[in-house]
């Protein structure tokens, strides 16, 4: 039986805007992890680093069961989520409300079960 469940969601052609505001990115976590039922441990943590095409933001939150990763590639348009908990949770709520908040045209999503 799986210890926990890794949504890693990926998207593509976001609207280059909200991956580039802290602001909308601090939103975004918010809103995620509500939306799938889980609780926040402390303060989200967002950095803007790198260089050149590997410039952009990264962001961070600790949930209760685990945590919430995203990576912003301002490059290219791209955000790479990820969502590790022990608790269930929709993985497919998450894919779509990620799609739909950085308005991307095309998404992904691998579930991976820990063990």
């Amino acid at each position: 039986m799986p210890w926990g469940k890794l949504a890693i969601i990926n998207l593509y052609e976001c609207y280059p805007d909200y991956l580039r505001d802290k602001k909308k990115i601090k939103k975004f976590i918010r809103e995620l992890y509500k939306n799938i039922n889980m609780n926040k441990v402390g303060k989200t943590i967002i950095k803007r680093f790198g260089k050149g095409p590997l410039r952009g933001y990264s962001a961070m939150q600790f949930i209760k069961t685990s945590s919430i990763t995203a990576h912003f590639d301002e490059e290219n348009n791209r955000a790479f989520i990820d969502i590790f908990s022990c608790k269930k949770f929709n993985e497919k709520r998450a894919e779509q409300f990620s799609k739909d908040f950085f308005k991307a045209k095309k998404s992904k999503i691998k579930i991976l079960d820990r063990e």
